[in-house]
């Protein structure tokens, strides 16, 4: 396969970028996107030309770090697929691929297609734990929860937390992302201590960062790769107005009136 790649390059988070243009040859249909872009940078390279800087770590769809918009679309354009799991056989024989890095204030550009997701681990840690003792394994079965319950909390807890949400969204909104991290803490038993408390710090810390407002297009949900549903951020919105109007009833926060 030939395919003809503008790619966005930008030296700092500072510099001025720019859409450059490289003709590619002996692409395969089985290389994944992240192969191609690898067979690029020894391309690049062999050319006496700076590499062109993408993240990546697992390549198995797990970790969230291959943040790349591809013509257009967070992740490329095959449903629920992160961009490593992008395969050439996507694309036919001389197209044209545009590759951008995420376009959010909050997501800084280090480098290329890199982007500074460091707002993500701050929300995290603005709320996303419980303070529940962690010694040794418990029973499984020592806390009976519904199977519909946990399963939910599953669907939630598969976030991966690359940013493809914020990307895809036209005003930059964080929303599916931090309703993912606190509806799966907050639907279970053990994240009950902080639930009310983890929802007012988590959502105060995404504000902070600069993130957008959610206007309910949906876009997040749609571009997905773990295919999250914008329900969640419905019940977090809902934890947030209940920890709006309750107060806590001793100062470790463990009861809170109904």
């Amino acid at each position: 396969m030939k395919i003809k790649l503008h790619v966005w390059r930008q030296e700092n988070e500072k510099a001025k970028g720019k859409m450059e243009s490289y003709d590619l040859d002996g692409v395969t249909p089985d290389m994944s996107f992240l192969e191609m872009m690898d067979l690029l940078n020894e391309k690049l390279i062999g050319e006496s030309i700076e590499p062109v800087a993408f993240d990546h770590d697992c390549r198995e769809g797990v970790c969230g770090a291959c943040s790349m918009v591809v013509n257009g679309e967070a992740h490329g354009p095959q449903r629920e697929t992160t961009t490593c799991q992008l395969y050439m056989r996507h694309f036919n024989d001389g197209a044209e691929i545009y590759v951008e890095p995420w376009r959010s204030a909050a997501f800084p550009v280090v480098r290329d297609l890199t982007v500074d997701r460091s707002a993500f681990d701050r929300i995290i840690q603005a709320g996303g734990f419980i303070s529940n003792h962690s010694g040794p394994k418990p029973e499984p079965n020592s806390i009976p929860i519904e199977p519909g319950v946990a399963e939910t909390a599953l669907d939630a807890a598969s976030c991966i937390g690359c940013g493809a949400c914020v990307a895809a969204c036209p005003n930059g909104s964080a929303m599916l992302f931090t309703a993912a991290k606190v509806s799966h803490l907050g639907m279970l038993p053990q994240g009950q201590t902080e639930r009310y408390d983890r929802v007012k710090n988590m959502t105060t810390q995404m504000e902070e960062e600069g993130f957008g407002s959610c206007r309910n297009y949906a876009e997040c949900e749609a571009q997905c790769p773990k295919g999250i549903s914008i329900a969640f951020i419905g019940r977090m919105n809902s934890d947030y107005l209940k920890a709006s109007l309750a107060e806590p009833v001793d100062r470790r926060g463990k009861m809170h009136a109904q």
